[in-house]
């Protein structure tokens, strides 16, 4: 993909956005990457290729291809009942789980019948410390003070579930024994080679010189600087613009039977078919579109940064725009719409 008819420092400077970070895909492999501005606001540390950003939500997008690794290894499973493999915490049963039991499948897509409590997953506040996943989800911490159980049968409604990816955040740790940052540096960061991707947010403590400060709508720092949620397969992922490309081809190579890591071509296609019947929805990534004009979204949202990942898979085409601003809107109608619009094949 190409940027057409857009002045990038002039959107920047209109929409306050400190740095920016744009890698682009054309015909199945780095086509471009570009980097403006700064990390930090006021300061002299310029956005370049190891920049790494907080990709909140886009994490999810990370969460499915490490889940379709494991059940090509056999580990999981996508229509078991979830419950069948947890150990330290179990969904709770109840009357909309009598019928219907939670999949891998309904949490990927959103179709669990999970509901996030308002107010929940929020970002670190490091008076309250990490909490564990099993005291998220029994509802004992400030960041999710209502035990998650289902609230609705699985599959009969869409409802967006942070919840649900600390769910399968629990099922991962439970079935391979180690942390869930372990596993995703073994299964997708290593053999990719994404080596300024990171969900151990002790790292953002150790060495902050190559991460992006979050800024509001009008520029400025937010509270704390460096925004971290302690949820990793939900929003918890830091990476830069270069290293989720990678992510994104490894898709596209999956697709077409060139896998790097031992992905199918079968259940990548599963991750990018609609779900149960919700068109929009594939497993941890959007959809529109279908057949060989199918657009697969991933979009991050969190407090001091925005960014957005599309690709084309069967055009083997697409672009990852990272940004270290909250504009206080949806990503396509802020900078990164201006960019997504400006794309051309």
């Amino acid at each position: 993909m190409k940027l057409k008819n857009i002045n990038i420092e002039e959107r920047m400077e209109h929409y306050n956005v400190n740095g920016l970070s744009i890698t682009l895909i054309e015909n199945g492999q780095i086509s471009g990457t570009e980097y403006y501005g700064l990390l930090e606001v006021n300061s002299d540390r310029k956005v370049n290729e190891n920049s790494s950003f907080s990709a909140c939500s886009i994490s999810k997008f990370l969460t499915g291809m490490i889940v379709i690794k494991l059940l090509e290894e056999g580990f999981l499973y996508l229509d078991e009942n979830v419950n069948e493999k947890l150990v330290t915490w179990k969904v709770p049963e109840n009357k909309y789980t009598k019928n219907k039991k939670v999949t891998l499948r309904n949490l990927l897509s959103h179709q669990s019948g999970i509901k996030d409590p308002e107010g929940s997953f929020f970002e670190l506040n490091s008076d309250i410390g990490i909490p564990s996943m099993v005291e998220l989800l029994e509802g004992k911490t400030p960041y999710c003070k209502v035990p998650i159980e289902v609230q609705c049968e699985p599959e009969s409604e869409f409802h967006y579930s942070d919840a649900g990816f600390c769910i399968i955040q629990q099922l991962i740790e439970d079935v391979m024994k180690k942390p869930y940052d372990q596993v995703a540096n073994e299964l997708i960061f290593k053999p990719l080679e994404m080596k300024n991707s990171h969900l151990n947010t002790t790292i953002l403590e150790r060495d902050k010189k190559e991460f992006s400060c979050g800024h509001n709508k009008n520029g400025e720092l937010v509270d704390g600087k460096y925004p971290i949620y302690p949820y990793p397969t939900a929003s918890g992922l830091w990476t830069t613009s270069l290293d989720l490309a990678a992510l994104v081809l490894e898709l596209m190579n999956a697709l077409k039977g060139e896998s790097k890591i031992g992905i199918s071509t079968n259940l990548v296609k599963e991750m990018i078919t609609s779900q149960r019947g919700k068109s929009w929805t594939g497993l941890g990534v959007f959809l529109e579109g279908s057949e060989k004009e199918l657009e697969i979204t991933s979009m991050g949202w969190g407090v001091g940064f925005q960014c957005m990942m599309v690709a084309y898979p069967h055009f083997e085409k697409g672009a990852v725009i990272m940004t270290n601003a909250e504009l206080g809107v949806h990503q396509l109608e802020g900078i990164i719409g201006d960019i997504y619009k400006s794309l051309s094949s």
